[in-house]
Order: structure tokens, then C-alpha cells, then sequence
């Protein structure tokens, strides 16, 4: 049974209990897969979507219009192996048979190729050949696919982040230019140099002064220890 990556069933008795519906399972008409259908799952009711090629499984698949087909083991391996990585086998092979080869009868080489085919079954050179073509995956690991895709999406991440960060930046600037402003200005202000001295300071100097008043009184007899000073008395 083949199915897309992320599958709803796990074999053929899934769709024996009906977990996705009979009509979005895929048949190939006239093959030996549509006898099998008929005979054990569906008591020879065609409620399968019918399909008219091999080749059509998989264009159906990937389109979405079924979710399941069943089909022979070998020609599925092939295709997920080596033409559609999306696309994956589920479940254990079931009703196992042979392949045979066609040819006319009373055929000049048909006993040569019985014994020749023998021959490589048990050499073990059939197996390498399948191995090598039906089991062999030239897909790409989904781990190392998983870890690309992790990796890009962290850059993703820091560069948005980064971005926030920058307009966020830009936006505290702008709602705080006045304050910026004034305080640049405070600072300029204080570094120049006053060049003229403060009036109000000098007035106030004055008004104290002239609210002092000062008398002299003439000095009276100098005497010998003191005769050189004068004596200024001040009414406050």
C-alpha cells in the first residue's frame, strides 16, 4: 500500500476497517490488485477510485485526489525509492505471488532461460538486483532535510529578529526626540561662557549696600597707645 508521508493508516487492514474512505483508494482497473480488492476486501463491490495506469497512482496521489492505492510491491519500491520521495509504503507485503515471463510457446530458449534464471537465484545475483534497484533509496535522508530546514528557519528567526529590534529602536528614538533635544541644548548652554556678569547680582549688591548707613564721628583724644588709628562706628 502506498500513501503520501503523512499517513492517516499503517497496512492493509486499515483500510479493510475503513479508517479512510473507500472511494479515496486508488485501483488500477483490470490488474491482479483489482481481483484482490474485490475478493477480500470489498465482497466485489467497485468502490474504489478506479485508475488507468501505474503511473497514474502516483499523479493521483500527489494531487490529493485519493489518499491510498494499493499495488504490486516491487513497482512501488521503485517509485518511492527513486522517483517520488514524498511519497512512502506503508504497512507489510500481503498476498505475495511470483512474476513470470511471458513469451511464445514452444519458444526456441525457454528451457536455456528456466536454467539460466535458476541459476542466478541461487547465486544470489537476483537479490543484488534487487537490492540494488527496488530496495536502494536515492532520496535525500529526512533527518539531514529536517536539521537544513532547522537551521534555515533559525536564520530566518534572528533576521526578523534583528529587524524588530532595529525598528523598535528607531521608534523609542522618535518618541523621545524632545526630550533628547532639550537636553542637548541644556548641555550646550552650560558649556558657553557667560560674557557679561550677572546684573541681578550686581543690583542685589548694591541695594544692600546703599540699605547700610555709615556715620563718622570725629576722634577724640588720641591717646599715646592709639594715636594712629581712626575709629569709624557703623549703625546698623
Amino acid at each position: 500500500t502506498i500513501s503520501k508521508s503523512q499517513s492517516v493508516i499503517s497496512g492493509i487492514d486499515d483500510i479493510r476497517k475503513g479508517k479512510i474512505p473507500f472511494g479515496r483508494i486508488g485501483i488500477v482497473v483490470g490488474s491482479a490488485v483489482e481481483q484482490y480488492y474485490l475478493r477480500e476486501i470489498s465482497d466485489e463491490n467497485r468502490n474504489y477510485y478506479p485508475l488507468n495506469s501505474q503511473k497514474e497512482i502516483y499523479s493521483k496521489l500527489l494531487s490529493g485526489v485519493i489518499d491510498a492505492a494499493i499495488s504490486d510491491t516491487g513497482l512501488l519500491q521503485y517509485a518511492t525509492n527513486q522517483l517520488y520521495c514524498n511519497l512512502t509504503i506503508v504497512g507489510e507485503d500481503f498476498d505475495k505471488s511470483s512474476y513470470g515471463i511471458a513469451m511464445p510457446q514452444q519458444w526456441l530458449y525457454e528451457q536455456e532461460l528456466d536454467v539460466n534464471i535458476t541459476s542466478l537465484q541461487e547465486s544470489g545475483a537476483i537479490d543484488d538486483l534487487t537490492t540494488k534497484w527496488f530496495e536502494t533509496s536515492n532520496c535525500p535522508d529526512p533527518s539531514v532535510i529536517s536539521t537544513s530546514i532547522g537551521i534555515e528557519a533559525m536564520g530566518g528567526l534572528f533576521i526578523i529578529f534583528a529587524a524588530i529590534s532595529v525598528l523598535s529602536l528607531l521608534l523609542f528614538l522618535w518618541t523621545q526626540r524632545l526630550s533628547i533635544k532639550d537636553y542637548l541644548l541644556t548641555s550646550a548652554c552650560r558649556k558657553k561662557p557667560s560674557a557679561q556678569p550677572d546684573a541681578s547680582l550686581d543690583q542685589s549688591f548694591m541695594k544692600i549696600s546703599t540699605e547700610l548707613p555709615i556715620s563718622t564721628v570725629a576722634p577724640s583724644l588720641p591717646s599715646s597707645s592709639a594715636r594712629n588709628h581712626l575709629y569709624f562706628q557703623t549703625e546698623f
